[in-house]
Protein backbone atom coordinates (compact mmCIF):
# COMPACT_ATOMS: atom_id res chain seq x y z
CA UNK A 1 0.00 0.00 0.00
CA UNK A 2 1.05 3.42 -0.89
CA UNK A 3 -0.41 6.49 -0.13
CA UNK A 4 -0.16 9.04 -3.30
CA UNK A 5 -2.09 11.82 -2.04
CA UNK A 6 -3.75 13.38 1.28
CA UNK A 7 -6.27 9.99 1.57
CA UNK A 8 -5.41 8.42 -1.45
CA UNK A 9 -4.18 5.05 -0.74
CA UNK A 10 -2.90 2.59 -3.88
CA UNK A 11 -3.11 -1.32 -3.70
CA UNK A 12 -1.04 -3.61 -5.35
CA UNK A 13 -1.71 -7.00 -6.45
CA UNK A 14 0.78 -9.40 -4.16
CA UNK A 15 3.86 -10.66 -5.84
CA UNK A 16 2.73 -14.24 -5.29
CA UNK A 17 -0.87 -13.92 -6.55
CA UNK A 18 1.51 -11.83 -9.93
CA UNK A 19 3.83 -15.05 -10.12
CA UNK A 20 0.98 -17.86 -10.12
CA UNK A 21 -1.27 -15.95 -12.33
CA UNK A 22 1.18 -14.64 -14.75
CA UNK A 23 2.19 -18.54 -15.14
CA UNK A 24 -1.02 -19.37 -15.69
CA UNK A 25 -1.32 -17.09 -18.43
CA UNK A 26 1.38 -17.90 -20.22
CA UNK A 27 0.84 -21.38 -20.02
CA UNK A 28 -2.69 -20.47 -21.83
CA UNK A 29 -0.74 -18.30 -23.92
CA UNK A 30 1.56 -21.25 -25.28
CA UNK A 31 -1.13 -23.44 -25.84
CA UNK A 32 -3.31 -20.95 -27.78
CA UNK A 33 0.15 -20.63 -29.58
CA UNK A 34 0.82 -24.60 -30.28
CA UNK A 35 -2.95 -24.92 -31.37
CA UNK A 36 -2.99 -22.09 -33.73
CA UNK A 37 0.37 -23.38 -34.99
CA UNK A 38 -0.54 -26.79 -35.55
CA UNK A 39 -3.35 -25.81 -37.32
CA UNK A 40 -2.38 -23.24 -39.47
CA UNK A 41 0.86 -26.27 -40.51
CA UNK A 42 -1.71 -28.54 -40.89
CA UNK A 43 -3.94 -26.48 -43.31
CA UNK A 44 -1.13 -25.82 -45.36
CA UNK A 45 0.50 -28.87 -45.79
CA UNK A 46 -3.75 -30.26 -46.58
CA UNK A 47 -4.36 -27.84 -49.02
CA UNK A 48 -2.80 -28.60 -52.43
CA UNK A 49 -3.24 -32.52 -52.05
CA UNK A 50 -6.88 -31.84 -53.60
CA UNK A 51 -8.10 -29.72 -56.69
CA UNK A 52 -9.35 -26.99 -56.26
CA UNK A 53 -12.27 -27.04 -59.11
CA UNK A 54 -15.83 -25.42 -58.76
CA UNK A 55 -18.71 -27.94 -57.75
CA UNK A 56 -22.54 -27.99 -57.03
CA UNK A 57 -21.47 -29.79 -53.54
CA UNK A 58 -19.61 -28.86 -50.38
CA UNK A 59 -16.11 -30.79 -50.59
CA UNK A 60 -14.92 -32.39 -47.23
CA UNK A 61 -11.63 -31.05 -47.79
CA UNK A 62 -12.64 -27.53 -48.04
CA UNK A 63 -14.11 -28.07 -44.66
CA UNK A 64 -11.33 -29.25 -43.05
CA UNK A 65 -9.06 -26.51 -44.72
CA UNK A 66 -11.90 -24.25 -43.48
CA UNK A 67 -11.53 -25.51 -39.64
CA UNK A 68 -7.47 -25.51 -39.66
CA UNK A 69 -8.15 -21.48 -40.38
CA UNK A 70 -11.10 -21.16 -37.89
CA UNK A 71 -8.47 -22.47 -35.50
CA UNK A 72 -5.54 -20.50 -36.37
CA UNK A 73 -7.89 -17.40 -36.06
CA UNK A 74 -9.39 -18.46 -32.70
CA UNK A 75 -6.00 -19.20 -31.25
CA UNK A 76 -4.52 -15.62 -32.60
CA UNK A 77 -7.46 -14.06 -30.59
CA UNK A 78 -6.61 -16.19 -27.68
CA UNK A 79 -3.33 -15.09 -27.93
CA UNK A 80 -4.80 -11.39 -27.99
CA UNK A 81 -7.23 -11.98 -24.96
CA UNK A 82 -4.89 -14.00 -23.05
CA UNK A 83 -2.07 -10.53 -23.74
CA UNK A 84 -4.73 -7.94 -22.51
CA UNK A 85 -4.98 -9.59 -19.56
CA UNK A 86 -1.02 -9.94 -18.84
CA UNK A 87 -0.68 -6.32 -19.78
CA UNK A 88 -3.29 -5.32 -17.00
CA UNK A 89 -1.87 -7.68 -14.67
CA UNK A 90 1.24 -5.63 -14.68
CA UNK A 91 -0.03 -2.86 -14.68
CA UNK A 92 -2.10 -4.15 -11.47
CA UNK A 93 1.32 -5.34 -9.60
CA UNK A 94 3.87 -2.45 -10.69
CA UNK A 95 0.84 0.52 -10.61
CA UNK A 96 -2.41 -0.14 -8.73
CA UNK A 97 -5.14 -2.91 -8.64
CA UNK A 98 -7.30 -0.94 -5.98
CA UNK A 99 -7.59 2.64 -5.25
CA UNK A 100 -9.49 4.03 -2.46
CA UNK A 101 -9.99 7.47 -1.29
CA UNK A 102 -12.88 9.78 -0.05
CA UNK A 103 -15.49 9.47 -2.55
CA UNK A 104 -14.51 6.64 -4.57
CA UNK A 105 -13.25 2.98 -5.20
CA UNK A 106 -11.01 1.72 -8.31
CA UNK A 107 -10.47 -1.19 -9.00
CA UNK A 108 -8.89 -3.35 -11.42
CA UNK A 109 -10.28 -7.50 -11.75
CA UNK A 110 -6.93 -9.57 -11.86
CA UNK A 111 -8.02 -12.88 -10.99
CA UNK A 112 -7.00 -15.99 -12.58
CA UNK A 113 -10.59 -16.62 -13.43
CA UNK A 114 -10.26 -13.70 -16.04
CA UNK A 115 -8.03 -17.00 -17.65
CA UNK A 116 -10.87 -19.58 -17.42
CA UNK A 117 -13.65 -17.07 -19.01
CA UNK A 118 -11.01 -16.72 -22.08
CA UNK A 119 -10.84 -20.41 -22.61
CA UNK A 120 -14.78 -20.61 -22.04
CA UNK A 121 -14.68 -17.89 -24.79
CA UNK A 122 -12.76 -19.60 -27.40
CA UNK A 123 -13.89 -23.31 -26.68
CA UNK A 124 -17.42 -21.51 -27.10
CA UNK A 125 -16.70 -20.48 -30.29
CA UNK A 126 -15.31 -23.66 -31.19
CA UNK A 127 -18.32 -25.34 -30.52
CA UNK A 128 -20.24 -22.85 -32.64
CA UNK A 129 -18.41 -23.17 -35.42
CA UNK A 130 -18.34 -27.57 -35.38
CA UNK A 131 -22.06 -27.43 -34.62
CA UNK A 132 -22.29 -24.92 -37.76
CA UNK A 133 -20.12 -27.83 -39.61
CA UNK A 134 -22.61 -30.64 -38.59
CA UNK A 135 -25.34 -28.86 -40.41
CA UNK A 136 -23.87 -29.10 -43.37
CA UNK A 137 -22.73 -32.97 -43.31
CA UNK A 138 -25.74 -33.41 -45.97
CA UNK A 139 -24.21 -31.58 -48.58
CA UNK A 140 -20.72 -32.79 -48.18
CA UNK A 141 -22.53 -36.27 -49.04
CA UNK A 142 -23.42 -34.99 -52.35
CA UNK A 143 -20.15 -35.78 -53.59
CA UNK A 144 -21.05 -39.10 -52.73
CA UNK A 145 -24.43 -39.64 -54.09
CA UNK A 146 -24.15 -38.10 -57.49
CA UNK A 147 -21.26 -41.28 -58.27
CA UNK A 148 -23.80 -43.78 -57.52
CA UNK A 149 -23.69 -46.47 -60.28
CA UNK A 150 -27.43 -46.73 -60.78
CA UNK A 151 -29.64 -43.52 -62.09
CA UNK A 152 -32.32 -44.65 -59.56
CA UNK A 153 -29.92 -44.47 -56.62
CA UNK A 154 -27.96 -40.87 -57.76
CA UNK A 155 -32.09 -39.52 -57.72
CA UNK A 156 -33.20 -41.15 -54.24
CA UNK A 157 -30.23 -40.46 -52.43
CA UNK A 158 -29.83 -37.19 -54.04
CA UNK A 159 -33.06 -35.81 -53.14
CA UNK A 160 -32.90 -37.31 -49.35
CA UNK A 161 -29.91 -35.66 -49.10
CA UNK A 162 -30.89 -32.14 -50.36
CA UNK A 163 -34.01 -32.14 -48.05
CA UNK A 164 -31.15 -32.73 -45.63
CA UNK A 165 -29.52 -30.02 -46.45
CA UNK A 166 -31.93 -27.78 -46.07
CA UNK A 167 -32.60 -29.14 -42.67
CA UNK A 168 -29.29 -28.60 -42.00
CA UNK A 169 -28.96 -25.13 -42.75
CA UNK A 170 -31.49 -24.65 -39.88
CA UNK A 171 -28.60 -25.61 -37.71
CA UNK A 172 -25.87 -24.16 -39.59
CA UNK A 173 -27.30 -20.33 -40.07
CA UNK A 174 -28.40 -19.74 -36.07
CA UNK A 175 -25.13 -21.07 -34.98
CA UNK A 176 -22.91 -19.13 -37.52
CA UNK A 177 -25.06 -15.79 -36.21
CA UNK A 178 -23.43 -16.61 -32.83
CA UNK A 179 -20.18 -16.92 -34.05
CA UNK A 180 -20.68 -13.14 -35.47
CA UNK A 181 -22.44 -11.84 -32.68
CA UNK A 182 -19.47 -13.33 -29.91
CA UNK A 183 -16.78 -11.58 -31.95
CA UNK A 184 -18.07 -8.22 -32.18
CA UNK A 185 -18.41 -8.85 -28.10
CA UNK A 186 -15.49 -10.57 -27.59
CA UNK A 187 -14.01 -6.64 -28.95
CA UNK A 188 -15.73 -5.58 -25.40
CA UNK A 189 -14.84 -8.31 -23.56
CA UNK A 190 -10.97 -7.67 -24.57
CA UNK A 191 -11.36 -4.03 -23.41
CA UNK A 192 -13.16 -4.09 -20.11
CA UNK A 193 -10.68 -7.27 -18.80
CA UNK A 194 -8.60 -6.10 -16.42
CA UNK A 195 -9.41 -2.38 -16.70
CA UNK A 196 -10.05 -0.12 -14.16
CA UNK A 197 -13.81 0.25 -12.85
CA UNK A 198 -14.44 3.33 -10.87
CA UNK A 199 -17.28 3.06 -8.10
CA UNK A 200 -18.80 6.37 -6.20
CA UNK A 201 -19.47 5.52 -2.81
CA UNK A 202 -22.47 6.94 -2.54
CA UNK A 203 -26.22 5.52 -1.02
CA UNK A 204 -26.39 4.05 -4.76
CA UNK A 205 -22.96 1.61 -3.84
CA UNK A 206 -23.82 -2.02 -2.76
CA UNK A 207 -20.58 -3.41 -1.21
CA UNK A 208 -20.12 -6.96 0.53
CA UNK A 209 -17.79 -9.37 1.65
CA UNK A 210 -18.35 -13.02 1.65
CA UNK A 211 -15.49 -15.58 1.66
CA UNK A 212 -12.63 -12.97 1.21
CA UNK A 213 -14.58 -11.92 -1.58
CA UNK A 214 -15.07 -8.36 -2.01
CA UNK A 215 -18.21 -7.35 -3.84
CA UNK A 216 -18.88 -4.39 -5.77
CA UNK A 217 -22.31 -3.21 -6.99
CA UNK A 218 -23.24 0.11 -8.73
CA UNK A 219 -26.04 1.38 -11.03
CA UNK A 220 -24.62 1.39 -14.50
CA UNK A 221 -21.42 -0.21 -13.92
CA UNK A 222 -20.16 -3.65 -14.33
CA UNK A 223 -20.46 -5.57 -11.30
CA UNK A 224 -16.88 -6.45 -9.75
CA UNK A 225 -15.80 -9.43 -7.25
CA UNK A 226 -12.31 -8.78 -6.41
CA UNK A 227 -10.32 -11.73 -4.17
CA UNK A 228 -8.60 -10.30 -1.36
CA UNK A 229 -6.68 -13.15 -1.25
CA UNK A 230 -4.45 -11.64 -4.60
CA UNK A 231 -3.45 -9.01 -2.19
CA UNK A 232 -0.05 -8.93 -0.13
CA UNK A 233 -1.10 -9.45 3.94
CA UNK A 234 -0.54 -6.63 4.69
CA UNK A 235 -2.74 -4.91 2.25
CA UNK A 236 -5.29 -7.12 2.80
CA UNK A 237 -5.65 -5.87 6.68
CA UNK A 238 -4.86 -2.23 5.40
CA UNK A 239 -7.91 -2.47 2.80
CA UNK A 240 -10.31 -3.90 5.09
CA UNK A 241 -9.45 -1.07 8.19
CA UNK A 242 -9.61 1.93 5.14
CA UNK A 243 -13.24 0.14 4.39
CA UNK A 244 -14.43 0.03 7.77
CA UNK A 245 -13.58 3.30 8.68
CA UNK A 246 -14.72 4.84 4.87
CA UNK A 247 -18.41 2.96 6.03
CA UNK A 248 -18.18 4.21 9.85
CA UNK A 249 -17.80 7.67 7.84
CA UNK A 250 -20.80 7.14 5.69
CA UNK A 251 -23.43 6.20 8.33
CA UNK A 252 -23.51 2.74 7.01
CA UNK A 253 -25.37 3.72 3.82
CA UNK A 254 -23.29 0.88 1.53
CA UNK A 255 -24.48 -1.96 3.56
CA UNK A 256 -25.87 -2.34 7.11
CA UNK A 257 -23.81 -5.63 7.84
CA UNK A 258 -20.61 -4.61 6.00
CA UNK A 259 -18.96 -3.58 9.10
CA UNK A 260 -19.26 -7.12 11.01
CA UNK A 261 -18.49 -8.26 7.23
CA UNK A 262 -15.31 -6.30 7.44
CA UNK A 263 -14.39 -7.54 11.14
CA UNK A 264 -14.94 -11.45 10.16
CA UNK A 265 -13.41 -10.52 7.21
CA UNK A 266 -10.03 -8.95 9.46
CA UNK A 267 -10.22 -11.95 12.20
CA UNK A 268 -9.61 -14.54 8.55
CA UNK A 269 -6.70 -12.22 7.27
CA UNK A 270 -4.91 -11.98 11.05
CA UNK A 271 -5.58 -16.30 11.00
CA UNK A 272 -3.83 -16.46 8.19
CA UNK A 273 -0.73 -14.38 8.50
CA UNK A 274 -0.51 -16.20 12.05
CA UNK A 275 0.12 -19.45 9.79
CA UNK A 276 2.27 -18.14 7.39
Amino acid sequence: MRETAPNTYKFRLGTAAYRRTGLLAMLLLGGFLLSGLSAAVLGLRFFPTYTHTFTLYLKWQDVLVALCCYITFLSLAGCVLVMRFLHALHAGYTEEMIVVDDSTLIVRDLSHENLASIFWLISTALTCFLTALLGLIPEMLLGWTVHLPSAMLVFLTTGITLVLSAAGLVLTVPFLSFIIVGIVGSISFCRKMGSPQIYHLTSHATLSIDRFVLTIIYPDTPESMINLNILAANDQRHLLCLLLERWRGEQHPWNPRLGEEIEVALEEAERSEVLV
